[in-house]
């Protein structure tokens, strides 16, 4: 049994296994629930974090993933879907959609089969670390391969900074 098997939320290391991906699945005893925090605990950039991230563009759930320093400008999350309305999912949709819970989402290996957007920036690193399933557990990965077992499009969706 792999760390991946001991250390990942179950859906999560089944989800691994499906895809023939041996990563190394770190646990921490503190929780890693923001960018920020995971961060710290990884000893890495913030932006080298993947925020997985639930929206609701017209009553369905759309995953956004995100770097950890950058915020998703939900005006152009709603352009790129050309969609009427988009807001940040309530916790019970984020649950529904991912099967996880907010704060340990991971990009891929979720309970439903859900639109992903992944922000351009995330390719600026060559690796990135993303939650496992649990609050308490990350991974890396190129973020190349990340994307692709999301299924994400890339676009460029993150906040201007002025």
């Amino acid at each position: 049994m792999s760390n991946q098997d001991t250390d990942a939320h179950p859906r999560f290391a089944q989800a691994l296994r499906e895809l023939e991906l041996e990563v190394p699945v770190r646990r921490f005893p503190d929780a890693t629930r923001t960018a920020a925090e995971a961060a710290a605990a990884i000893g890495c950039d913030v932006s080298e974090i993947v925020k997985s991230l639930i929206f609701e563009a017209d009553g369905a759930p759309v995953l956004v993933l995100m770097d950890g320093s950058s915020r998703v400008d939900v005006e152009r999350v709603r352009q790129e879907l050309g969609a009427e309305s988009v807001k940040r999912a309530g916790a019970d949709l984020v649950r529904e959609t991912t099967g996880y819970a907010i704060g340990g989402v991971p990009p891929f290996g979720h309970a439903t089969r859900t639109r992903v957007l992944a922000d351009r920036r995330l390719l600026d690193h060559d690796v990135v670390w993303a939650a496992a399933g649990t609050p308490h557990t990350v991974f890396p990965l190129d973020p190349k391969t990340l994307i692709a077992h999301a299924g994400g499009a890339l676009v460029d969706v993150r906040e201007r900074t002025a």
